[in-house]
């Protein structure tokens, strides 16, 4: 496995706080809301795809599309369906996220 810089500990990073925003928004908030734990679910699963299993280094390239495009889409889903756009929440994780977006798209050479 290639060895990762802080480039890539960063995208570990802020996968990982969007994926427990997500998990505990879905989890914690009175009644499980399944559209956010599936979500956090695979914020996870996918940064353990791009990083974690070696059987899956040949598909780097691919696995990091599509984590861009799976944090585009809950970007844009959020303000599509979201009533209350302006949740200090919502609008930290859509920075983070927009961050993870821009990083993942800087690694794109690794």
């Amino acid at each position: 496995m290639k060895k990762l810089g802080s480039l890539q500990y960063a995208i570990i990073a802020l996968t990982v706080i969007t994926a427990v925003i997500h998990l505990g928004l879905g989890l914690f908030l009175g009644q499980i809301n399944p559209m956010f734990v599936l979500n956090g679910i695979g914020y996870l699963v996918l940064v353990a795809a791009l990083y974690f299993i070696p059987q899956l280094a040949g598909q780097r390239s691919l696995i990091r599309w599509v984590l861009m495009g799976y944090t585009a889409l809950t970007i844009v889903l959020y303000f599509v369906l979201t009533p209350n756009i302006m949740s200090p929440v919502g609008l930290a994780d859509k920075a983070v996220e927009l961050i993870l977006v821009i990083l993942l798209w800087l690694d794109r050479k690794n």
